[in-house]
């Protein structure tokens, strides 16, 4: 009886697999469709194209986003942990290294050709993740522009701004990977979120992308410096556009003034590839061996990684049990990566409490562990189910601030007296709000 289900289960799925599929291939000639028309109107450059890594992040659910790739990875056998592990002696998270593991800055990209007549850009950002050279490895993660409009050709990073740093702008990153590939890099994407003024639509268009490979030919790893990353039109899947089409028509110069004035109008995206201290390695392997991130999540990230393993590795019956777990905070905190407001606030919150610590407690895991539930609770979780917040709306500046007006409000301080208040609206109460399944949340 089992075996004839999963068949029948089988022939459905690959009847709605062929149904997804040619939905994707129908989207994506419409949005080739449209980007010839905005070609042709002169709307953008040449080199311009629909957005690879968006459309990966609209269309795949979690598969791609932090939320997915922060949670414990099951071995083969599916019957224990691939990359979540504890020492015995200590009951830390034992730390795996991962055969990549860095710290980069995003810090500048040069001579990018604006969006002509027609179109209002609502967003500015480079997107990047772990890439083999033919399939994307680990999640998407995406950093915002400082759009300065004085010098619309020039887009950078992490500005100086009194006060924490809102995540979304923060261009100092890290990266983790596993993967035995030769080819193994980072891909980058530089894109625009955009709305038509004619008629309202909008869209995500690809300025170009580049691929900083980590490996020499011999396979040792690429020197730690700062990279200056050639960018190119189209997208990485198809044959290689020029984004530069004035110097290609009159040819390249020969001569080495010419060959410097030429290098400053090629569009480059500049990178600093930086080696990790050792605390930051110390924390970095205590993280999945795939992921990318912010670096100034990495803290928070860890302290997850260790509740996480303790739920999962100690206080489970046996190994073998695969019960519901009741934590709010397990169930909860990955979706607060996919929405940096949210994320920001609670490194607020946290900053606030562990300035109240003493020395020695910031280094007490149990003591960190603590607070974490306790900031989490006390500070943002009813935010995530919230009805008055509107719901998250990527490059929507108006649903952003209104977001922002409610987070930050006086009187949003959760507590039991506002969960029990008639004055707060509330999602409908659901299991997954305060269990954590083990069946769906792993990675196989």
């Amino acid at each position: 009886m089992r075996m004839s289900g999963r068949v029948k289960k089988k022939k459905s799925d690959i009847k709605s697999n062929k149904t997804s599929n040619w939905n994707t291939v129908r989207k994506a000639f419409a949005e080739i469709d449209a980007t010839d028309v905005l070609s042709e109107m002169g709307a953008i450059p040449p080199g311009f194209r629909p957005s690879t890594l968006s459309r990966l992040l609209e269309e795949a659910g979690r598969s791609y986003r932090a939320s997915h790739f922060i949670q414990p990875k099951l071995s083969q056998s599916q019957l224990s942990f691939k990359d979540l592990h504890m020492e015995p002696d200590t009951g830390k998270v034992h730390g795996r290294p991962s055969r990549v593991s860095l710290t980069l800055t995003l810090w500048s990209c040069r001579m990018i050709p604006p969006p002509g007549v027609g179109l209002q850009v609502l967003s500015r950002h480079v997107r990047l993740c772990a890439f083999n050279g033919s399939q994307v490895l680990s999640n998407i993660h995406t950093v915002r522009v400082t759009y300065i409009s004085k010098i619309p050709k020039t887009w950078s990073f992490s500005p100086r701004m009194t006060g924490m740093l809102p995540c979304l702008l923060d261009g100092d990153c890290f990266l983790r990977c596993d993967s035995e590939s030769p080819d193994l890099g980072i891909l980058f994407e530089l894109g625009v979120t955009y709305i038509r003024n004619s008629t309202g639509e909008r869209g995500d268009l690809s300025c170009g992308w580049a691929f900083l490979k980590l490996f020499d030919e011999s396979g040792a790893p690429i020197a730690l410096r700062t990279q200056e990353l050639t960018i190119h039109g189209g997208t990485r899947f198809e044959k290689d556009t020029d984004m530069d089409t004035t110097s290609t028509k009159k040819g390249y110069p020969t001569g080495v003034f010419q060959q410097v004035l030429l290098s400053r109008r090629i569009t480059k995206l500049v990178v600093k590839h930086k080696s990790v201290n050792t605390r930051s390695r110390e924390l970095l392997n205590l993280l999945p061996d795939t992921v990318v991130g912010r670096l100034s999540t990495l803290h928070l990230l860890a302290t997850y990684r260790q509740i996480l393993a303790d739920a999962l590795l100690l206080d489970r019956i046996t190994m073998y049990n695969a019960d519901l777990i009741c934590s709010s905070v397990l169930a909860s905190f990955p979706d607060f990566l996919d929405q940096a407001d949210l994320m920001d606030a609670f490194r607020k919150s946290w900053t606030e409490s562990e300035n109240n610590l003493r020395r020695s407690e910031k280094r007490d895991i149990n003591v960190l562990k603590q607070m974490f539930v306790s900031v989490f609770m006390g500070s943002v979780y009813l935010l995530l189910y919230s009805v008055e917040m509107p719901a998250p709306c990527w490059a929507d500046e108006e649903v952003e601030s209104q977001r922002a007006r409610f987070i930050y409000s006086p009187s949003q301080k959760t507590s039991v007296q506002t969960l029990l208040s008639s004055q707060c609206s509330h999602q409908a109460f659901d299991m997954a709000q305060v269990t954590y399944d083990l069946i769906n949340s792993a990675q196989l």
